[in-house]
């Protein structure tokens, strides 16, 4: 893309909106409003764009330009949207037992810990992927709260009702919290 005789396009819209999304989190880049045209915001941007990034400061929009542009516009993308939720996955029937290791103790451990500050009878289990006694305890300790049967295993069941619980939690917890100060 060359900025010369006031280019005009829809490639034009998308390299200003990815530099617009790119500099609400770098503040060397200047703010562009994407309206199709490679005029002189768009030139300033784009060599403020490479000056920050070790490229040949043009101006001009070449091939290795717009790859870092869509790079950096990736990477943007994950401080603008909101995270993607996790699929905790188990098969039919599955349950996991005293003593078994399995990834989503890891999580089942953290939302047991935090659901801890909330209900005292709950205490908070270290952090180590096996489904220990601190762990079945704590577990145990949810299911009677939930009114569930008391078996310090983990089960679908239990799963969602600890999911749905910190999600509760998390949400009481970030309302009581002063909104953020943000200074310009």
């Amino acid at each position: 893309m060359r900025p010369e005789e006031s280019f005009v396009g829809a490639n034009v819209r998308s390299l200003q909106t990815m530099l617009r999304v790119i500099s609400e989190h770098d503040t060397r880049l200047p703010i562009i409003i994407p309206d199709g045209i490679y005029g002189q915001d768009t030139i300033n941007a784009v060599s403020a764009f490479q000056r920050t990034n070790s490229l040949p400061v043009t101006g001009i929009t070449d091939q290795a330009t717009w790859e870092a542009i869509a790079s950096a516009y990736d990477l943007a993308l994950i401080y603008r949207d909101k995270p993607e939720p996790i699929q905790v996955l188990f098969e039919p029937g599955q349950i996991i037992r005293l003593g078994e290791y399995n990834a989503n103790i890891f999580l089942l451990q953290a939302m047991l810990a935090f659901l801890a500050t909330q209900e005292k009878t709950i205490s908070s289990p270290g952090i180590s992927g096996t489904l220990d006694s601190a762990t079945s305890e704590a577990i145990s300790a949810f299911q009677l709260l939930a009114g569930l049967e008391t078996t310090g295993e983990l089960d679908r069941l239990t799963w969602k009702n600890i999911v749905h619980q910190y999600i509760l939690g998390a949400n009481r917890e970030n309302r009581r919290k002063p909104p953020k100060q943000y200074y310009l």
